[in-house]
C-alpha cells in the first residue's frame, strides 16, 4: 500500500472535495441531453427569441440564432470533457508504454528511444497542432482526439522511464527478477501499480491543459465545428458581442474555468500528498514533476 506523508490529512479534505465536484460535473456531462431544457442546436424563434438576455425561461440567455445558451453549454460540457478525458487517456497509455520500453530496452535501443523523445520534445505541442490543422483543415472529432492525445505523451514517457529506472534498483524488484519472472509480468504486477500516484497527478493536470487546448482550437475555428457545441466555439460565437451580449461569452467561460481549476487543485493536492514520500535508497534520476518533489511509488509488498 502507498504511504502518504504524516501531514497528508491536511490535503485529503480538498482532494475529496475536488473529486466529488469533478464526479458531479462528469455526471452532469453524462446526463446533459436530459438536463438541457431545449435542443442545443435548434433555433427557437428567430424573431421573438433572438439574442435575449438571461431570464427565467432562458437562464443563460439566447444567441443570435435564438438557440438557448444553457442547453448549448450543457451540450458543450459533454463534448469538451469527453474530449479531454479521451485525449488524456491516449496520452497516458502511449506515454506509459513508451517509457516502459525505454526503461527495459537494451542500452542502444533505450538511447535511440531517448533521442527520438528529445526530438519530439523540441517541437512545441501547440505548434504541431496548429500546423497539422492548418494544413489539413478541421478534423472529425475522433481524429482530433487522436491528434491531441498523440501529441501529449512526451512528458509522461520521460517521467515513467525515470520512475521505472528507480524502481528497478529496489530490492523487491531485484528479488522478483532473480526468481526468473518474465519482464512483462514484473512490469504489470510489481512496477506499474507503483506509478499510480504519479499517473493520477499527471492525469489531473493534463485534463486541465487539454480542456484549454480544445477551447483554444475551437475558438480559432480549428477544433469542434458548429453546429456541435463546445465551450470554445460557444465563446467564439459571442466574442465580438461582449458589450451588448455578454452572456454569450461569460457563462461558457465560467463553466470551462470550473473543471480547469478543479483539476489543477486536485493535481496539486495529489502531488502534495504523495511527493514527500521518498524511496529509501532510490536510484538517481528518479521522476520529478514540475515544481514538486519526486512523486513516489508504493512501498514494496
Amino acid at each position: 500500500m502507498m504511504s502518504p506523508s504524516a501531514g497528508s490529512g491536511t490535503s485529503s479534505r480538498p482532494l475529496r472535495s475536488g473529486t466529488w465536484l469533478l464526479v458531479s460535473l462528469a455526471g452532469v456531462a453524462l446526463v446533459a441531453p436530459w438536463l438541457a431544457p431545449y435542443e442545443p442546436n435548434l433555433p427557437l424563434d428567430l424573431l421573438a427569441l433572438k439574442s435575449r438576455p438571461p431570464s427565467l425561461a432562458h437562464p443563460f440567455g439566447t444567441d443570435p440564432y435564438s438557440r438557448d445558451v444553457l442547453s448549448r453549454v450543457l451540450a458543450g460540457t459533454r463534448v469538451s470533457l469527453g474530449f479531454a478525458l479521451s485525449a488524456v487517456a491516449i496520452a497516458l497509455s502511449v506515454g506509459t508504454a513508451y517509457g516502459a520500453a525505454m526503461a527495459f530496452a537494451s542500452t542502444r535501443a533505450s538511447t535511440l528511444l531517448a533521442r527520438l523523445l528529445d526530438i519530439a520534445f523540441s517541437v512545441p505541442r501547440l505548434l504541431v497542432l496548429l500546423g497539422v490543422l492548418g494544413a489539413v483543415g478541421p478534423m472529425r472529432l475522433v481524429a482530433l482526439v487522436l491528434l491531441t492525445g498523440l501529441t501529449g505523451w512526451y512528458a509522461v514517457a520521460r517521467l515513467v522511464h525515470d520512475e521505472l529506472r528507480a524502481l528497478r534498483a529496489r530490492e523487491f524488484t531485484l528479488a522478483a527478477a532473480a526468481t526468473g519472472i518474465p519482464t512483462r509480468r514484473l512490469l504489470q504486477r510489481h512496477l506499474l501499480p507503483h506509478l499510480a500516484p504519479m499517473l493520477l497527478t499527471l492525469a489531473a493536470l493534463n485534463i486541465a491543459g487539454t480542456i484549454g487546448i480544445e477551447a483554444g482550437l475551437s475558438f480559432l475555428g480549428l477544433g469542434i465545428q458548429p453546429p456541435a457545441a463546445s465551450w470554445g466555439n460557444i465563446i467564439r460565437d459571442g466574442v465580438g458581442l461582449m458589450q451588448s451580449q455578454w452572456w454569450l461569452t461569460v457563462f461558457p467561460a465560467l463553466c470551462m474555468l470550473l473543471p480547469v481549476l478543479l483539476c489543477n487543485a486536485m493535481g496539486d493536492a495529489l502531488r502534495d500528498r504523495f511527493a514527500p514520500v521518498q524511496f529509501a535508497g532510490s536510484a538517481p534520476g528518479s521522476a520529478v514533476l514540475p515544481g514538486s518533489s519526486r512523486v513516489p511509488s508504493a512501498s514494496p509488498p
